[in-house]
């Protein structure tokens, strides 16, 4: 019988070993919190493209990781494009900035 209760407990400190560190957060993984963070960061800068005339909200697309937030999408002129990188840049939270707008031919 402890043989039993021995080996049961033998199995599931294996399976543990085994099984947790799978739902740990890994190198090149988000936490929560940073995910939050930039969700957090990406609605600010799409909420200062919306305050702001000069740039087509619609037509950037905003995206964030670990801080680091990419535009991409298209712009009437290179003014509209500087435009909406200098909002991202102003933004709290934001790391830096990698501006992949198109700018529309005309």
């Amino acid at each position: 019988m402890n043989t039993r209760h021995a080996l049961a407990a033998i199995v599931t400190a294996v399976a543990a070993i085994t099984v947790l560190p799978g739902c740990a957060v890994t190198r090149g993984q988000s936490t929560v919190g940073e995910y939050i963070d930039d969700a957090t960061v990406t609605t600010a800068v799409r909420a200062k493209f919306v305050e702001n005339r000069e740039v087509d909200a619609a037509a950037i697309k905003v995206e964030t990781l670990n801080g680091e937030v990419m535009l991409s999408g298209f712009a009437k002129d290179g003014t509209e494009r500087m435009t909406a990188e200098s909002l991202a840049r102003g933004v709290k939270g934001v790391k830096a900035v990698k501006n992949q707008i198109v700018v529309r031919a005309s």
